[in-house]
């Protein structure tokens, strides 16, 4: 569990960037297939929030 604390943390900021995104931003006309719906972009943020922060994991040798 300990291993994976930074990829967790960053699927959780991901999810929060997303979901204020749509809250704050969003798309008012509905045609946008991520934006228009809370949990696309809340999804959408926790998946590029795990793996912007997979990239950042360091490797234990």
């Amino acid at each position: 569990m300990k291993k994976y604390i930074i990829i967790i943390i960053g699927i959780m900021l991901g999810a929060l960037g997303g979901y204020l995104y749509w809250n704050y931003v969003g798309c008012s006309g509905g045609t946008c297939p991520i934006t228009s719906i809370w949990y696309n972009s809340t999804a959408y943020g926790a998946l590029m929030g795990g793996l912007l922060a997979g990239t950042l994991k360091t490797k234990n040798r």
